[in-house]
């Protein structure tokens, strides 16, 4: 029988207290009036769970577009949280370290999982370096790239992790592979409530999770249905490769990619290929140009560094930067993804 979002499994603990529903409300009550800014939203949220509406409202990242606000079932919520339970073959009792912002929705998830599966959570403070004070070994984490790069050192205590929010980089690859934990990319979006699918530190391709279908449109975009958690067709703008009717690899986002005289350029793509090659964060973007329609623009962030003209030998002849551009700061989502175009709009070529 599949558990209801209206109960708390016995086994659920938060900072090594057992708590039922009716605990949880006044812990609420405390942190909205009473906790640090990062305990706020985890009492909101805690009161949308526990009402009375069949939903919760959240807002989408906003990397590739405005936020916006959509409804999501609660009992969906549920399907996604047993559906990360049965994959990562997570089990009541568990000890889960969970330092993700609330306010989004893995965070919530993270929550939602421990919930209904049972899971004995550590809550702390999100921050660039949420392993460095931890006291006890963990079974499991969810973490952004961000976290994990600052987290290297750290990483051993957990068995299993996650990481999303953002695409980890090669570098940031090569160093996860060293590490003798179970390391996940994964792959979702809050109309999906989280992650639908997953692969292993290494590995090309995504596999979904078995309750999820995927497609392509005409444009090589993933389309995909996760029965239980979302029924209705979802289109995505990331343009992907079909490994098999289960698994995918991520190509790039199609909003992204640049026309230039008639070569159609993947920006990701070209990031990859450039991985290691830039000591510093870097995208390329399309500009406008009244010869080639967009040109490809290479934006660094910091100060201004000599690129030699020998770092672009990897890429292809249309792939390679018409301009080079520095700025101090890259706009970015809180779970660290680049705001390209927004990144791109303040700086005047």
């Amino acid at each position: 029988m599949t558990p209801s979002y209206k109960n708390v499994h016995n086994r659920f603990k938060l900072n090594g207290f057992q708590l039922n529903r009716d605990d949880l409300c006044r812990i609420a009550y405390s942190f909205i009036k009473e906790g640090e800014d990062w305990e706020k939203p985890v009492g909101d949220f805690l009161l949308d769970w526990f009402d009375e509406k069949t939903y919760i409202e959240m807002s989408t990242s906003g990397s590739t577009g405005i936020p916006k606000m959509i409804r999501v079932e609660k009992q969906a919520m549920v399907h996604s949280a047993l559906a990360t339970g049965d994959y990562f073959g997570l089990q009541p009792g568990d000890k889960v370290l969970h330092c993700l912002p609330a306010s989004y929705v893995a965070g919530k998830m993270m929550l939602v999982r421990g919930f209904i599966i049972g899971l004995e959570i550590d809550f702390v403070a999100p921050s660039s370096k949420p392993l460095e004070r931890i006291e006890y070994d963990y079974d499991f984490t969810a973490l952004v790239p961000l976290q994990a790069q600052y987290s290297l050192d750290k990483l051993h205590r957990v068995k299993k992790i996650i990481i999303g929010g953002a695409k980890i980089t090669k570098p940031l690859e090569q160093k996860l592979k060293k590490i003798k934990s179970e390391i996940y990319e994964t792959y979702g979006m809050t109309e999906t409530i989280s992650h639908i699918a997953a692969k292993r530190v290494g590995e090309e391709a995504f596999t979904v999770f078995p309750n999820v279908i995927i497609s392509q449109d005409d444009n090589n975009c993933l389309l995909l249905k996760a029965f239980n958690i979302n029924d209705e067709l979802i289109a995505t703008n990331d343009v992907v490769e079909m490994v098999s009717e289960n698994q995918f690899i991520w190509l790039g986002r199609f909003d992204n990619v640049v026309n230039s005289g008639g070569i159609k350029l993947i920006p990701e793509q070209i990031e990859e290929k450039l991985a290691t090659r830039i000591p510093a964060r870097y995208f390329v973007i399309g500009k406008p140009d009244p010869v080639l329609g967009e040109k490809l623009v290479l934006f660094v962030e910091g100060e201004p560094i000599t690129i030699d003209d020998n770092v672009f030998d990897v890429l292809d002849k249309y792939e390679k930067p018409k301009e080079v551009h520095f700025v101090k700061h890259f706009e970015e989502t809180p779970t660290g993804k680049i705001i390209r175009k927004e990144t791109a709009s303040k700086f005047v070529i």
